[in-house]
């Protein structure tokens, strides 16, 4: 079996808007790697993503159904080559339980950083996706 040419998860708090958003997103921009998504915090682990969030994806294209939300683990950041944070506190979050070597940077680093605003809080799932889909397109140009 051939290992997938990246290996990509996306993080945010919960895994029930913006990772699970970002992880639709990226397989359509990026077909042939290995992306999945995870939170810091385990408070959905199960669950499928929210649904607001999984009817914004879906009036574009993307389908969110079959994901479930799971909590970060040890072994992602041996398993992943390279995971996104939705934000500056999930960065941190992630950098306070990886090893050193593990490649973490935001999601919008390639639109200059910053943080997808959570709309879980903000109720913005249109906005949310809009970053995330302009953020998908630049990296998967980059890994073209």
């Amino acid at each position: 079996m051939t290992r997938p040419r990246h290996r990509i998860l996306c993080v945010c708090l919960g895994n029930i808007c913006r990772s699970p958003t970002a992880e639709a997103v990226l397989r359509a921009h990026l077909p042939g790697a290995e992306i999945a998504s995870a939170g810091t915090g385990g408070w959905h682990i199960g669950k499928p993503p929210y649904g607001p969030a999984m009817k914004a994806a879906s009036r574009r294209g993307y389908d969110l159904s079959a994901q479930r939300a799971r909590q970060v683990t040890a072994a992602d950041f041996d398993r992943f080559d390279l995971i996104f944070a939705m934000d500056r506190q999930n960065l941190a979050d992630l950098r306070a339980m990886a090893p050193e070597a593990a490649h973490l940077c935001l999601f919008l680093e390639p639109l200059g950083g910053g943080d997808v605003p959570d709309p879980y809080f903000t109720r913005d799932f249109d906005g949310a996706l809009d970053l995330i889909e302009r953020a998908a397109v630049a990296w998967a140009g980059r890994f073209t």
